[in-house]
């Protein structure tokens, strides 16, 4: 056939299968509707002439898109990826279609992105967090769009959740070095402006330790942003703002990553001199020397009931929980010992 792929219609597979236009499209968009032996008839035939459906007449005919949008606030980060590898491979097995954004953190840059995904018709959304506008929130609820907080357990307007509680997470790890002997803290936290995750790990560590009369100062609390190097400099302010730290407490692992070298750097000895937990169990937290002591989050499990969750929404099943509760848990390895005796 002389025809370009991209020239090959519907009319052109059902002449070639001896059948009329409609009945590929029953095919195609209602198989069960056809026999199994026409149906592989023109499932042969398409794949010999390369035809490719067009996806928003499709759509249009359907009333569906078969995409789900999800906006994470960055790209540059090994538990995004790994939650939405996860995410995708749910949604590929009901048949959706997947389609990032990114909001740099920036709840107006968010906004626009639910925008631009709804334009594209998407059937649901995934947000992480709830620092987003409420204008973007209610423009969902208008629309009828099914959509889903991932990361936290709250979720404004009544809203569906898959996560768990921020403030709570962090505890077990400040606890571990309460029962080690220490006293003196840092807090080395990612920006908490626009980030209701970073925020609410600070206030726990904050309401832990006050618990155990342990006092913290804003000079003993660095926030800057999720990267080795701001984390390292991090470091060198709180070690600098008070050099009786004995234990920095790290509101994500990379934070917890770039204290360590930086530590080490120092001539510190990790941890011997100083203790150091992280938050979030990354790949790397567990082959490092020495190895990172931190919160491990159920991150695959997470992603993959809020997809599930996403699709029910869609497809209309009935009272669905409001919060699915994802699994935390200390991993306690070679970051964290008693304090130095001084």
């Amino acid at each position: 056939m002389k025809n370009i792929i991209g020239s090959i219609t519907i009319d052109h597979v059902a002449a070639a299968a001896k059948v009329s236009t409609a009945t590929v499209s029953r095919a195609l968009n209602n198989p069960d509707a056809v026999s199994a032996e026409l149906k592989e008839k023109i499932s042969g035939v398409i794949k010999k002439l390369g035809y490719i459906p067009n996806a928003g007449a499709r759509a249009l005919m359907l009333k569906r898109s078969g995409t789900i949008g999800v906006i994470v606030p960055t790209l540059d980060n090994a538990i995004f990826a790994q939650g939405l590898a996860e995410f995708q491979r749910q949604l590929n097995q009901s048949g959706h279609q997947l389609l990032v954004a990114s909001s740099n953190y920036d709840p107006e840059i968010e906004a626009n992105q639910i925008t631009n995904l709804l334009t594209r018709g998407v059937e649901g959304i995934a947000l992480f967090g709830v620092s987003q506008r409420r204008e973007a929130l209610k423009l969902l609820k208008t629309r009828n769009i099914p959509y889903i907080h991932v990361g936290s357990l709250s979720a404004p307007y009544n809203g569906y959740a898959s996560g768990f509680d921020n403030r709570e997470a962090i505890k077990p790890g400040v606890q571990h070095l309460l029962s080690l002997g220490h006293k003196h803290f840092g807090i080395l936290a990612g920006i908490t402006t626009h980030n209701d995750r970073a925020r609410e790990r600070v206030d726990g560590i904050i309401e832990l330790l006050t618990k155990k009369k342990i006092q913290i100062k804003s000079d003993v609390i660095v926030e800057c942003a999720y990267g080795l190097n701001e984390a390292r400099l991090g470091l060198k302010k709180l070690l600098l703002n008070n050099p009786k730290i004995t234990a920095i407490i790290c509101g994500q692992d990379v934070l917890a990553l770039g204290a360590l070298l930086e530590a080490q750097k120092q001539g510190l000895r990790i941890p011997r001199d100083l203790s150091i937990v992280g938050f979030d169990d990354l790949e790397i937290s567990q082959h490092i020397t020495p190895s990172l002591s931190t919160i491990h989050i159920d991150a695959i499990g997470m992603w993959a009931q809020a997809a599930n969750h996403l699709i029910s929404q869609i497809k209309g099943v009935d009272n669905l929980p409001r919060k699915i509760k994802t699994s935390v848990n200390l991993v306690i390895r070679e970051s964290s010992s008693s304090p130095p005796k001084r």
